[in-house]
């Protein structure tokens, strides 16, 4: 059943079994000083964020500490408790669906790349090949099935109302001439799917963590063209002109970064050229 981002077992309790740290460090302090911890997902955020740490942010005087996670909803609760100064993973849809879901006040302070959702297969080498009455494998979450589903729709592959944004859903398809199947699962489940399903569409970072290439692997991959799902670094409301954050938001859209996107991820991630 689709769902919002929001899981209904308790974020607290699942905390200490949602990250690993990458590093040793302690709670995150308030003064310039400080450690900067961030959370992220492994790839890219933590790829690019483990770049800035190792070869930018000492002679930035950022002193960044990293924590990864394996899933959607836990970088948010952490960022909204205080356990974390920051998180890199999410898409301004997501947080918007997020604040609105679980009333909290997260906002983004700059978008340095685009990881491009896309469609996979071991069926068939294109969209249009889908047989009748094939099962889709989408995200259950609101925003990224939304985001499938626009994207299914850039092909023609289906075709949604007049109006339908970033919250679209099944429902609102208006013409499915394959008759397709959609089969909600969670996000880190979808390239699991792949022997079982006819298509997945599956969020980058986890196309990455099961070795596929976004760029060379996908049927269909998002333009960067207009694209609103640009990952973004997040912090709690009142914390943007933190200096520690506007250190690595200067770091992250810097040419260094930019060169290393380009040059580790081979438009499998799109740098983007402004915030």
């Amino acid at each position: 059943m689709r769902k919002h981002v929001i899981s209904a077992v308790s974020a607290a309790i699942a905390l200490g079994l949602g990250l690993t740290a990458c590093g040793s460090g302690s709670d995150s302090g308030s003064g310039d000083d400080d450690a900067l911890v961030v959370g992220a997902t492994a790839v890219p955020a933590g790829e690019v964020l483990s770049y800035i740490k190792q070869d930018l942010a000492e002679k930035a005087g950022l002193d960044l500490e990293i924590r990864e996670f394996t899933d959607y909803v836990l970088p948010n609760t952490a960022l909204q408790e205080g356990s974390l100064d920051a998180n890199l993973y999410q898409n301004q849809p997501f947080l918007d669906d997020f604040n609105k879901s679980k009333g909290t006040d997260l906002v983004s302070v700059v978008k340095p790349y685009l990881p491009p959702m896309g469609v996979y297969s071991k069926k068939v080498k294109d969209v249009t090949e889908l047989a009748d009455g094939a099962t889709v494998a989408v995200p259950n979450d609101v925003t990224n099935e939304g985001r499938a589903l626009k994207l299914l729709a850039s092909k023609g592959v289906i075709t949604l109302k007049d109006g339908a944004g970033t919250t679209a859903s099944p429902e609102d398809i208006t013409a499915n001439p394959k008759h397709l199947k959609f089969k909600e699962l969670e996000p880190a489940q979808l390239p699991r799917s792949l022997d079982d399903v006819a298509a997945a569409v599956i969020n980058n970072n986890y196309a990455q963590d099961a070795g596929l290439s976004p760029a060379t692997d996908a049927i269909l991959l998002e333009s960067a063209k207009d694209n609103p799902y640009a990952n973004l670094l997040a912090v709690k409301k009142g914390n943007e002109d933190d200096p520690r954050v506007q250190k690595l938001a200067k770091l992250l859209t810097s040419p260094e970064v930019k060169k290393f996107i380009e040059d580790k991820y081979k438009g499998s991630v799109l740098p983007v050229t402004s915030g």
